[in-house]
């Protein structure tokens, strides 16, 4: 079975025609959300591995899990002495109403934990503007929504379809791929042809 990226969880959740623009479509565009967020990644994996006292910090990480169809690279892992395994994603902005980012890192550690037969009970979140760490307890909710959007996103992969446009301004103005999206215009055409298609079959 083809794996599916686990950055694809967050794209899903965010907003499902986003998931299908980027990894069914092959669509592509850069603001400066994404180029911000690119280059918080590039300086958190310009080290391969770091040691700081009785804990190891490895860098990119590649990871997958056949329960899941998942694969991906975590940021930044660290590996205590103690044998706790803690995985670290790096974002940039601050911590969001939405679980998003927290699906991403959840899909991280539950392919650890099948890669490593170990367990991993919490992870943390680094927000590039607060420069904090927010700790993430991975627990049996969090869980089942990430399984649930891995299943999402491959039930819209193999669908072949792009899913419709709804149109919210926060999140499409803070969009890539807004341009290509363009949800206005087509939620117009979208009503027109609704209203059309009501009129040509009126009595």
């Amino acid at each position: 079975m083809e794996t599916i990226a686990i950055s694809a969880l967050q794209h899903i959740l965010y907003c499902e025609r986003q998931f299908a623009l980027i990894h069914m479509e092959k669509e592509w565009l850069e603001n400066r959300f994404t180029a911000e967020g690119r280059l918080l990644h590039d300086r958190a994996h310009e080290s391969a591995v770091e040691s700081r006292g009785r804990v190891r910090a490895a860098r990119s990480i590649s990871v997958c899990s056949e329960k899941l169809g998942l694969s991906g690279q975590c940021d930044v892992v660290e590996f205590h002495a103690d044998g706790r395994v803690i995985p670290i994603e790096y974002k940039r902005g601050k911590a969001k109403s939405h679980r998003a980012d927290e699906v991403q890192l959840c899909a991280q550690a539950m392919c650890l934990e099948e890669m490593r037969s170990v367990e991993i009970p919490m992870g943390y979140l680094f927000y590039g503007t607060t420069r904090r760490r927010v700790e993430v307890a991975l627990d049996d909710e969090l869980r089942q929504i990430t399984v649930y959007a891995a299943l999402r996103a491959r039930s819209i992969l193999e669908s072949g379809k792009l899913p419709p446009v709804f149109y919210e301004k926060a999140k499409c103005s803070a969009c890539s791929l807004l341009p290509i999206c363009q949800p206005q215009s087509q939620k117009a055409a979208a009503a027109w042809f609704s209203k059309q298609l009501e009129n040509s079959i009126a009595p």
